[in-house]
C-alpha cells in the first residue's frame, strides 16, 4: 500500500496484476486531494489515511479497473467502507454525484496514461 501523488495506467496495471487480476483498491481523500493504493482492503487504506491525519467524512474508497482507462468504467465507487449513514450513503456505493466528481477529478490529476 502507497500514498500516490502520480501514477501511470501501467504502473497501475502491474498492480493490479500482482493483486486481483483486474482492479486496484483506492481510498481517496476529498478534502485532502490525496489516494492510497493497492492495499488489499479498503479499510487498511482507510486506517493509513486516518493514522495521518486525514477525517472519515472525507474518506472513500473505490476500485480502479486499469483496463477500462479513459471510460466511465475505469472508476469502480463501491467498498464497504462507504456505508455510513451519518453522512446519507446507506450502501457501498459513493451516492452522492458532487463527491463523485471530487473523486473524479482527484484520481484524475494523480493517474497518467
Amino acid at each position: 500500500m502507497k500514498q500516490v501523488n502520480s501514477i501511470s495506467v501501467s504502473e497501475l496495471q502491474t498492480l493490479s496484476d500482482k493483486m486481483y487480476g483486474n482492479i486496484v483498491k483506492a481510498v481517496v481523500d476529498i478534502d485532502k486531494k490525496i489516494m492510497v493504493i493497492d492495499a488489499e482492503m479498503h479499510v487498511d487504506g482507510e486506517q493509513y489515511l486516518l493514522e495521518h491525519g486525514s477525517q472519515q467524512n472525507s474518506l472513500w474508497g473505490i476500485n480502479l479497473h486499469p483496463a477500462n482507462y479513459g471510460t466511465e468504467n475505469f472508476i469502480e465507487f463501491d467498498s464497504m467502507i462507504n456505508i455510513r449513514p451519518r453522512q446519507q450513503n446507506m450502501s457501498r456505493s459513493v451516492e452522492n454525484p458532487n463527491i463523485q466528481n471530487q473523486i473524479t477529478d482527484i484520481v484524475s490529476e494523480i493517474i497518467t496514461k
